[in-house]
């Protein structure tokens, strides 16, 4: 099931998260493993213009992604953000699905672009990326305070 984000959520969310990180030996300072914002996401995504979605299975979350208005972007343009699962959730076309639910969100609230940032360490995310019509940009956009991030992608949607 694929939900909006609730308060509830913060603290399983966050080790989510932070245990996909560990998983590809990218606990970095400058990304959202260390974001103080990882560990109050519904805070976070209560701003307007933005929504995160999340996807259980039993009890248990597996899974989100979600758009937010990033200070410093282009006008009309939000990043695609924090759009991670966990590894019994690959594969399983959910992050297909967590994807469409942000692209969406990002057409309802008049968005016409979108743009992320990554890492090498997320090869498979990255390619996904490129698979959905984002293109690679040789700089960052914004200032999401992710200084650590080396691949920077946008999309027009």
């Amino acid at each position: 099931m694929i939900r909006p984000i609730e308060e509830k959520d913060n603290k399983e969310l966050a080790a989510l998260i932070r245990a996909v990180f560990e998983e590809f030996g990218s606990e970095k300072v400058g990304t959202v493993y260390s974001d103080p914002e990882t560990d109050a996401l519904f805070r976070y995504f209560s701003k307007a213009g933005a929504e995160y979605w999340v996807a259980e299975e039993n009890g248990s979350l597996i899974g989100g992604g979600g758009i937010y208005p990033t200070k410093g972007l282009p006008d009309g343009c939000a990043e695609l953000v924090k759009l991670y699962l966990s590894p019994s959730a690959r594969g399983k076309g959910l992050g297909l699905r967590l994807f469409d639910k942000s692209v969406k969100s990002a057409i309802k609230l008049g968005y016409k672009q979108l743009y992320l940032e990554s890492f090498p360490e997320f090869s498979k995310a990255v390619s996904m990326y490129e698979s959905f019509g984002f293109k690679q940009l040789d700089h960052p956009l914004g200032n999401s305070g992710h200084y650590a991030c080396t691949i920077y992608m946008i999309k027009d949607l």
